[in-house]
Order: structure tokens, then sequence, then C-alpha cells
């Protein structure tokens, strides 16, 4: 397996690739002979990189067809164009490439760096040189490379499990998939197991709910649906959303699944029982037993097949095993929504969420006939309800679920909930009967070597929430300055990061008018940083200014979530310890400020 990344200048370019089967070590600059030598001697391994799939694949390829990487960077880069578009001959060059990015939801390798505590650094030779580089220039800039191939390997060593996943995939179906396949996305992946072919409909709207559905109370939900039947416009249809009140919540109806959930919300179970009613595999359920699976698959009795062995495996304990079959049941809903797919199918997709959703209030409003019922939450596969503490209560809500699961035909997990903390729907901390932790959202998340911004924070409100450990208790016990820091990246529409300088009020005689006015000034130095990712934390230092984004126009905003007074730390962090600079009262008054969110107003200073 080789790992790789290249760099392109307007006269040069270099690529370093780690060989981590031989444990070696290639940099090769300027020379495309040599490029090819090691291309025909790799060319059945794996290469892998990090967005490669946009941008170094085609270089790659480019250079092996003979042409200007420079002219593929810009096409890429400045032109904003797929890197497949410059040219046929690139088809004729086999790759078998993986790309641990994750388009969807990462947020760059630069802040994965700074995540897992590494050493946050950018190039300082700039791309647009207009000449050869330097030999000292090249020697940083590969320095600089090195470092990016290696935290492209830590980033795929958190991440093995979606690799061995696929490749166990390709091993689990021969008859549609090879080692070729390896660089598809898990979306692609799944369509060609399906045997999707792609198949053009003009029946996007062609609505109808399920006949087990038996809505009376909330019809309104209904009728929302059926009124958009026969449209053609979507992007009318899409933006269309109901917002009605069932069972004492404000639900939002629409096209994303049903969420609605009670704000600043706590109860510690005492005098009542709190389940979390939550339907098991539920969009999987809809395409098999309602027959709604994309219409585009070949083989539909494929994904059902796939559905019982995943059951089989979970019954048996055996996790690991589940992993790949995972990715074909939990993904195929997303792919007939999306509209490259090769199972794109809209009806059916829209069929999935809209029944989905009336299946959920139908569940509701037969449940609301219990004395005493009170819905906590509803979030698109599940509820959270809170029942009187009594058996009666309890069975006659067991009888109402085995009734609509009989019905739907959908199965029903119960799991009691001992206590619960909720800020809103998407925010959370609940402790099950059985001592285990759930926890959702920004604010509250277990975080993941990967997504390591403001650990302190989420752990201090946590062990308030969970364990009544005081706030101040958890901030300033803490030694260790990786779970202080907050990882910061500007997007593209922004030139660059400033540090220094605060805005302050002051009071000025307002020539228009002669009187008296408050003004805001923005004072003191700023320094333009040659990162755009940066490692920040709160400083004592009323010198430390604070950390700006600046467009290309000049006009500044401050970074969101940062202090006021602040300092960059972007070397490793791994094992530093807190320094006297660090003002941790900021930490504790954050937290505090969180805190309030879930209802619970203590001492901030």
């Amino acid at each position: 397996m080789l790992f790789f990344d290249f760099e392109v200048f307007i006269k040069d370019w270099l690529v370093v690739i780690l060989d981590m089967d031989n444990r070696k070590e290639h940099v090769i600059i300027n020379s495309p002979s040599d490029l090819k030598q090691f291309y025909q001697e790799h060319k059945t391994d794996i290469w892998v990189g990090f967005n490669n799939h946009h941008y170094d694949d085609y270089i790659l390829k480019g250079i092996l067809c003979d042409m200007n990487p420079k002219e593929i960077n810009d096409h890429i880069i400045i032109k904003e164009k797929a890197g497949w578009t410059f040219s046929n001959l690139f088809r004729s060059i086999p790759l078998l490439s993986y790309d641990v990015f994750q388009a969807k939801i990462d947020r760059g390798l630069k802040f994965f760096e700074g995540s897992l505590g590494n050493m946050v650094k950018e190039s300082s030779i700039p791309f647009d040189i207009p000449r050869k580089l330097t030999e000292e220039e090249l020697q940083e800039t590969v320095k600089y490379c090195r470092h990016d191939v290696e935290q492209t390997v830590e980033v795929f060593m958190q991440r093995k499990a979606d690799f061995d996943a696929i490749m166990s995939l390709i091993k689990m179906f021969p008859e549609v998939l090879s080692i070729r396949d390896i660089g598809l996305t898990k979306a692609q992946i799944s369509a060609k197991i399906l045997e999707c072919e792609k198949v053009r409909r003009n029946d996007e709207f062609d609505l109808f709910v399920l006949p087990c559905i038996q809505i009376k109370k909330y019809r309104k939900a209904i009728d929302f649906y059926m009124s958009m039947v026969g449209k053609t416009n979507q992007k009318e249809v899409y933006s269309e959303s109901l917002n009605m009140i069932i069972a004492g919540l404000e639900h939002n109806i629409s096209w994303g699944g049903i969420h609605a959930g009670k704000e600043k919300y706590q109860n510690l179970g005492h005098g009542r029982q709190i389940w979390h009613v939550d339907v098991a595999s539920f969009y999987p359920r809809l395409m098999i037993f309602h027959n709604l699976l994309t219409r585009n698959s070949k083989k539909p009795e494929k994904f059902k097949m796939i559905y019982n062995r995943r059951i089989e495996l979970k019954h048996a304990g055996k996790k690991k095993e589940q992993a790949p079959l995972k990715i074909v049941i939990n993904g195929t809903y997303g792919i007939s929504k999306a509209i490259n797919s090769l199972a794109y199918d809209p009806r059916n997709a829209n069929l999935i969420c809209l029944n989905g959703q009336l299946m959920l209030i139908d569940l509701i409003e037969h449940l609301e006939v219990i004395d005493g019922f009170e819905l906590i939450q509803s979030n698109t596969d599940g509820l959270i309800v809170s029942l009187p503490d009594t058996d009666e209560a309890f069975e006659q809500m067991d009888d109402i679920c085995f009734e609509w699961e009989k019905r739907c035909n959908m199965e029903l997990e119960f799991d009691e909930i001992s206590s619960i903390w909720e800020k809103d729907v998407n925010n959370y901390v609940f402790i099950f009967s059985n001592g285990k932790i759930e926890r959702k959202g920004a604010y509250v998340k277990e975080l993941s070597p990967l997504d390591y911004d403001l650990p302190i924070i989420n752990k201090a409100l946590v062990d308030r929430l969970v364990k009544g450990i005081p706030i101040e208790a958890t901030i300033n016990g803490c030694q260790d300055l990786k779970e202080f820091q907050m990882v910061k990246k500007i997007s593209s529409k922004y030139d660059c990061i400033m540090h220094g300088g605060h805005w302050e009020k002051h009071k000025a005689i307002n020539p228009a008018t002669g009187r008296l006015k408050t003004f805001t000034r923005f004072v003191g130095n700023t320094k333009r940083l040659n990162e755009k990712c940066v490692r920040v934390f709160a400083s004592v230092n009323e010198s430390d200014g604070g950390l700006w984004k600046i467009k290309k126009d000049g006009s500044k905003a401050k970074v969101e979530g940062t202090p006021e007074h602040c300092f960059i730390f972007n070397d490793e962090v791994n094992g530093v310890k807190v320094p006297r600079q660090l003002n941790k009262q900021w930490y504790i008054n954050t937290a505090y400020d969180r805190l309030s969110g879930f209802g619970i107003c203590e001492g901030r200073r």
C-alpha cells in the first residue's frame, strides 16, 4: 500500500510516496521518467491519499501522459472543474486508488492534524512563484509534503474499519465487484452490489400513504404530503414544510425526517418511567416489507438477503462482520435520493420519508391515549416518552406498540432511561437503566481523535450532568493543554487569518451633533498568519489579541467561538502541560453558558 501527495508549482512539481509494505520513502522531483518507472513497478498496489480522487490522481495520470501538471492543477483549483474532464486519456491509466477524505463531513487534513494534537504547519513557499524553486525551497516543500503524507497515514489508521469493510464487500460479492472498485464510494459500491441501472422516470411526486397507517387526529400531516401529488417543481416542493403540534410538542413535517423535542428539559425519573422507543432498521424495513427499495435494482432480493444476514450476525454478537453489510443497508436510502447514483429513484425515496414520518405520528397518536403520557422527543426513527411509574401504564404502552408493529410490519426496541437532560432535539444526554450513557450534539457528544475540538467543555458538561461534578473541578483539575484546544479553519472565501488586536468602546464628541457618543474602534497590532488552520487557546494576557478571518476585500470578522484574548500553539501539543498563560476562567464561563442551554443556571463569573 502506497500513501502519496503531490505539490505543483508554476515551474516545478514533486511527489512524496510512503511505501508502507516495504517501509520506504520515495521523493520524485520534476522527473516524469522516474515517476513512470515507479508507477510501472507499483501499478498493482493501492495508492492512498487525502482528497486524491479530486486532485492527486489526475496530477499523477497527467504526468504519466506527458502533460503539464500545472495546467491540470489550474483546471481543478482555479477553474474549479472536475479533474476527469481535463482529458479522456486519463481513462487509459489504470490506478487502484483509495481516498480517506469523506467529502460530506470532513473539514480538511489540517483540521485533523490539529485534532490529533500534531503539528499544524503550512509551507511558506507560495504556489504562484513565477520561477524555478531553489534547492532550499524544494527541500522545505518536501518536508511539508512528507508531513501531510504522514498525517494521511494517521487518518487512514483511524478510519481503517471503513477500508476493511469495503475490502470485505469486494470479497463477498465477486460477481459484481473487484479490486478495481476499491476507489468507489460507499454509495457507488452499494449501487453495484444491488445491480442498479439508471432509469429516467417522471413520477417523483406520485405519492401515496401506505394502507397500514391509521391516523385520525393528525390527518393534517397526511393532507400536507398529499397536496404535493402531481407537482413538478422540485425546488418548490422540497422547500415546503408544516409546523404542527403533536402530543404537546411542535413538530416540523418536511422532507428530512420528523424532529421535535422539549427544550431545556431534565427528568431524573422520579415517579415516572422514561422509555426510548426505537424502530429497528426503520428505512430498510420500509424498503423490504413495503416494496420501497429503489426500482433501479435488478436484484432486489439481494437487499433482503443482506438485511437478514446482518440480523443473524447481530444476534450472534459478531459486530465486526456486520460492518460491511451495514454499508449497504444504511446507505441505500441515501443513494436512491442522489441524482448521480445508478440507484436514483426519488419517488421511492420520498415515499420512504413521508410514510416513515406518518408511521411515527400514527404511533404517537395511539400512545397519547395513555393517561399521563408525555412525549419528550420525536427523532426520525424513534421516540422518547414518559409514563406514570405503574405496571398498568407500561402494559398499555406495550400493547399499543405490539399492535402497531404487527400492523406496520415493523419492530420496536425498548430501552429504559433513568435520567435525561435535553437542550433540544439535537443536543441531549441520557442514562439508560443499565448505566450506559447516550450523548448527542456538539455540546456533549463523545469526541473522536479526528474531531477533538474544545474537549474540556464537553467533558465538564457531561461530568456535571451525569456525575454531579462541579464545572470548576473538571476544568481546574485538568493540566493537559490539548484538552483546551480549539481547532479553527477558514474556508476558501477568506484570504487569511490574522491574530492580534481587539475592538474597544470609547466616548467622543459626535461632530454632526456636538453630543457625546459611544464609538467602537479596533486597537492593537495584528499579524498575518501563514496557516489557514490554527490551534487556539484562551489567554489571560490582555496583550494577546483576538483571531480574525480576512476576506479578499480586506474586511475582517471574528473567528466564531474564539475568545477576545487568545494565543496560538501550532506545534505538537500531545503531552504538553497547561501554561500560566491559559485562561481557564474563559472555559469555565463557556461551560456555564452551555449548561444554561439545558435549563440549569449556575454560578458564572
